[in-house]
């Protein structure tokens, strides 16, 4: 039985981290860490730097893993994630065997919180059906969601009313917007809307020394997001991003 820790670090800055998450840290012996190449880098290394900033060092192994690809521009999405998740699932299986004594203890730096827009633990799931006997503890983190709600100064939820939260594909199946939190939105599907009713509340890099917020009426700031949205991404090369649209009075 392999046992391993989904650790959840926050969304990038190393004080989000809880004290749960660093007893975590401290009790795994073996740290998998997936290196997605090129641009974010950087993402591995702000996950090393938390391992130096809470783990003493000497007391644990990191193996480091090339993330396998899944290709954006198919046409079917649904179809080229489940691939990817099978492709990172062999690979997880792989490690776990291999670099995973029954003494050890491996542990997965997540970004934000592991339950909220992570595939990790459906992947897991493929790879118990690889035949790999797991053993698993779920740390909580705070998510990008809670930061860029405290970073705006707003409460996420409305008294009697629902908080939606989904990816940028399914946005424009809202016939009506209310309160709701877009993720994964790569192509700025807010752009679309012209609602004069509505607000939003954006952030990227929440957390972090590079986090940038823009926040006002939709149809005000929605070319200034996109511009500052750009901007960063080229100079990063990378970028995370999500927001609040909230339909004000």
């Amino acid at each position: 039985m392999k046992q391993l820790l989904l650790i959840g670090i926050g969304p990038g800055d190393p004080r989000q981290v809880t004290f749960e998450a660093v007893d975590a840290l401290r009790r795994a012996t073996v740290f998998f860490v997936l290196d997605k190449g090129g641009d974010k880098h950087e993402l591995l290394q702000l996950r090393k730097l938390m391992l130096e900033r809470y783990v003493p060092e000497g007391g644990y192994r990191l193996v480091q893993l090339e993330d396998p690809r899944r290709d954006g521009q198919h046409q079917d999405y649904v179809g080229a994630v489940q691939d990817w998740h099978r492709a990172r699932a062999a690979l997880y299986a792989r490690m776990l065997e291999d670099e995973l004594a029954d003494d050890d203890i491996g542990a997965f730096l997540l970004w934000g919180e592991p339950g909220l827009y992570d595939s990790t633990l459906r992947i897991l799931d493929l790879v118990r059906e690889r035949g790999v006997a797991l053993q698993l503890e779920i740390i909580p983190g705070i998510s990008s969601v809670q930061a860029l709600a405290a970073r705006h100064r707003i409460a996420l939820n409305r008294i009697g009313e629902p908080l939606i939260v989904l990816p940028a594909r399914r946005l424009a199946e809202q016939a009506v917007i209310d309160n709701v939190v877009v993720m994964l939105d790569g192509q700025c599907a807010f752009t679309a809307l012209d609602d004069p009713g509505l607000t939003i509340y954006w952030g990227a890099y929440l957390g972090t020394a590079d986090e940038i917020l823009v926040a006002g009426k939709l149809v005000e700031v929605k070319t200034q997001i996109v511009q500052v949205r750009e901007d960063a991404r080229r100079r990063k090369g990378w970028i995370m991003d999500t927001y609040l649209l909230r339909r004000e009075g």
